[in-house]
């Protein structure tokens, strides 16, 4: 795999990565444009967090900062997903990132782990499931990683850094974005949707 060494071409390599084949509304499956994707792993990747670094993508879909972690010189790159259809996807479109099809839940928590990248569900949606993002920090401090880069509703914010003060996590960066939802299930009434998220980056 070749390494990029470009924001435009990360960019452009990130928007090649597949969507997820069959989106699960209770698993509030959305893709991270390329544009903020390839934003947030430029800025990782300029404060020495992926580099022949160790990279885990928690909640990977298909995969997306996985992949362009490697495509950045990562050592190694971990994507996980409940969801089959999006492993296998991812799978079969990359072969130098291994993916692994697990509740994070479940996931054990001996891997060797330098940098982890998560986008939980983020709990907007009618009947979705509360506090999934809170399992997600949970399983990451568990993992023992260097650095985590977690995203959330910017509605959250003020709790968030209490919730990770509380666990002894050094936030150094908060990077704010309009996360961009398109009209993908039925009950979506307009094209797409922009909501604030907030991505923090933290030492554990």
């Amino acid at each position: 795999m070749k390494k990029i060494t470009k924001k435009k071409h990360l960019e452009m390599a990130i928007q090649k990565v597949p969507k997820h084949p069959n989106p699960k509304v209770d698993l509030e499956q959305y893709s991270t444009s390329a544009t903020i994707a390839a934003d947030l792993l430029w800025n990782a990747y300029s404060l020495g967090d992926i580099a022949d670094k160790k990279v885990m993508d928690l909640g990977c879909g298909t995969g997306i900062f996985a992949i362009a972690s490697k495509l950045l010189g990562a050592a190694s790159a971990i994507g996980v997903d409940i969801d089959k259809d999006s492993t296998d996807l991812a799978s079969s479109y990359c072969g130098d990132v291994d993916f692994i099809c697990s509740d994070i839940c479940d996931l054990e928590n001996d891997f060797d782990v330098d940098t982890i990248f998560q986008n939980p569900p983020f709990g907007s949606q009618k009947n979705a499931k509360k506090g999934a993002d809170l399992k997600f920090i949970s399983k990451a401090i568990e993992l023992s990683p260097k650095v985590l880069y977690s995203f959330h509703m910017a509605s959250t914010e003020e709790f968030l850094i209490s919730y990770f003060e509380k666990n002894d996590l050094e936030i150094t960066h908060i990077f704010r974005y309009n996360f961009p939802i398109p009209k993908i299930y039925e009950f979506h009434t307009r094209e797409s949707a922009n909501v604030e998220v907030i991505v923090i980056r933290a030492f554990l």
